[in-house]
């Protein structure tokens, strides 16, 4: 029982949303405009499983304010907290996004490694989803380097019947681009380092989390009941293992990307 209410009525009865809620979020999308993109219902955010955190045993105090009860011994996120800094983080990935910023997804995760690669190239942004290299943001420089080595490996084998090379040499060539591809791909084609990071695991990216703050770059991302909400600039309360939670966020973010950048070109048009 929760509150004297059973578990299943609590979480399966239709969510309700308080007005000051409803008011925070019509203003923080209201500052750059209506927003096309519909934000994620509390139902969408339960059936996706938001709210499932982890064991209590696991938990980062400063979550807290975040969590809305346990039950089993498995924290559950307070949903209503999860939509307001949704909201946040999709008024500032707007506005960002407008202004031509590049935002960098990063979740390295064997279960979510095909869904942020789909939502980057989606929307056109450079993406992380094996493993974070290290020096991505804080040595860019060598890593453009090795990207764009990369790039051209593969230009080369697209064309390895008109290629100088013998057939060790390319086959040599492909064993390396394969692993380049794994690493780099979603990094071929950037021109200069990212301006904002978007986290799909606030916990495990550590290393890609570390550089960001070094560089005092801005971070979005999804914190569960195991992360530090104090380490990123908007933080968002949700359940980051689970798939639907994940590609409902990734999703979200790579549409707000498109239209952002849709009306951002049609404002360059009119003038």
């Amino acid at each position: 029982m929760i509150n004297g209410v059973g578990w299943a009525d609590e979480f399966n009865k239709e969510p309700k949303i308080s007005q000051k809620l409803i008011n925070r979020i019509i203003f923080l999308l209201s500052k750059k405009g209506s927003l096309m993109v519909e934000l994620p219902s509390l139902r969408d955010l339960l059936d996706a499983g938001v709210h499932f955190g982890h064991k209590t045993s696991r938990w980062y105090p400063k979550m807290a304010p975040y969590i809305f009860t346990s039950k089993s011994g498995v924290h559950v996120i307070n949903l209503e907290k999860t939509a307001e800094k949704m909201a946040e983080a999709v008024a500032f990935i707007r506005k960002e996004a407008e202004a031509g910023k590049v935002m960098v997804f990063v979740g390295t995760k064997k279960q979510s490694g095909e869904i942020i690669k789909q939502a980057a190239i989606k929307c056109g942004m450079p993406y992380v989803n094996n493993r974070w290299l290290g020096g991505a943001i804080t040595n860019f420089e060598m890593i453009k380097s090795a990207a764009k080595k990369l790039k051209k490996q593969k230009e080369e084998l697209e064309n390895e019947e008109n290629s100088e090379l013998n057939k060790s040499e390319l086959s040599k060539m492909r064993k390396d681009a394969i692993r380049g591809e794994k690493f780099l791909g979603g990094l071929v084609g950037l021109e200069r380092k990212p301006d904002i990071l978007v986290l799909f695991d606030a916990h495990d990216e550590t290393n890609a989390l570390k550089e960001a703050i070094v560089a005092n770059m801005p971070i979005v991302a999804l914190v569960d009941t195991n992360a530090n909400p104090e380490l990123i600039t908007y933080p968002i309360p949700a359940n980051d293992d689970a798939t639907k939670s994940v590609t409902l966020f990734a999703n979200l973010f790579a549409d707000v990307i498109i239209e952002a950048r849709a009306k951002s070109a049609k404002v360059a048009v009119a003038k």
